[in-house]
């Protein structure tokens, strides 16, 4: 499966002009013919907002959420997009998978909250693996500091995910996590690993880019640089199959022994 990552903070503050981004790269896409798009955290609406993070929060079955099902049927193919999620009085980080026929396939609430800025904004998620079938792939969901958790992606390993998107807003001066740790993590568990950030400064923080998909032989099939960018890579099941049946990393495991981590 082809897959675009789409790197760009939007334009912090405006849903509408994000939902303008997110159409033209959806054309882009399908144009290059991928089946899934994927924005940054937060894509919707902006990152670094503030109290606005509250006031433009919607839930799952919001008005933006039709307007990406729309985006995504027009274009033909499924998007996945982070967002603050309203739940009552309560906001998570989410995001959220839509299909390329519109519907939505899956929603996951970032678990592990990074500093002080999001446990100020967001409540955190209680489900660890989340998950959706898509194009013949395991589709599994994290988001950003939740792939920094050895935990979080065995978990998904172990549940059979394929394919591991996480929409992120990775900034200045932890980008080992996008050069290193995200190959790594692909590796070690036997999966894709989509990493995709947000890039330049927004507020306080400094977006560092450096989007990338790492393939199961924790090599990168594509990495973006520092700047806007639509980059894309295949996911290849066959592949996959390959890597799982020669890596003995699952196999091997004794998890006897690990009682004491949990």
């Amino acid at each position: 499966m082809r897959t675009a990552l789409l790197q760009s903070s939007g334009r912090p503050g405006s849903v509408a002009e994000n939902l303008k981004v997110l159409d033209e790269a959806a054309g882009r896409a399908a144009d290059a013919g991928a089946g899934l798009l994927i924005t940054p955290e937060m894509f919707l609406t902006g990152y670094a907002i503030g109290d606005d993070i509250a006031r433009l929060a919607e839930p799952a079955d919001g008005d933006s959420a039709d307007a990406v099902a729309e985006i995504a049927g027009r274009h033909g193919l499924a998007v996945v997009y982070g967002y603050p999620e309203r739940e009552g009085a309560t906001v998570h980080n989410s995001v959220q998978l839509i299909s390329a026929e519109g519907a939505r396939l899956a929603g996951y609430r970032k678990t592990h909250l990074f500093g002080c800025f999001e446990r100020d904004h967001f409540a955190p998620g209680g489900q660890q693996v989340v998950q959706a079938e898509l194009n013949g792939l395991t589709v599994g969901l994290l988001v950003c500091y939740d792939v920094e958790f050895p935990e979080n992606v065995r978990a998904h390993a172990l549940a059979g995910t394929d394919l591991l998107v996480v929409p992120t807003a990775q900034m200045h001066p932890f980008q080992f996590v996008a050069e290193s740790m995200i190959p790594v993590r692909a590796f070690e568990n036997q999966m894709y690993v989509a990493y995709v950030n947000r890039v330049g400064a927004e507020g306080e923080f400094e977006f560092v880019g450096l989007s990338t998909l790492a393939g199961p032989d924790g090599v990168a099939r594509t990495r973006a640089g520092r700047e806007e960018q639509l980059v894309f890579a295949d996911v290849d099941p066959a592949f996959l199959a390959a890597s799982r049946e020669a890596n003995p990393y699952l196999q091997d495991r004794r998890p006897g022994l690990y009682g004491s981590l949990v």
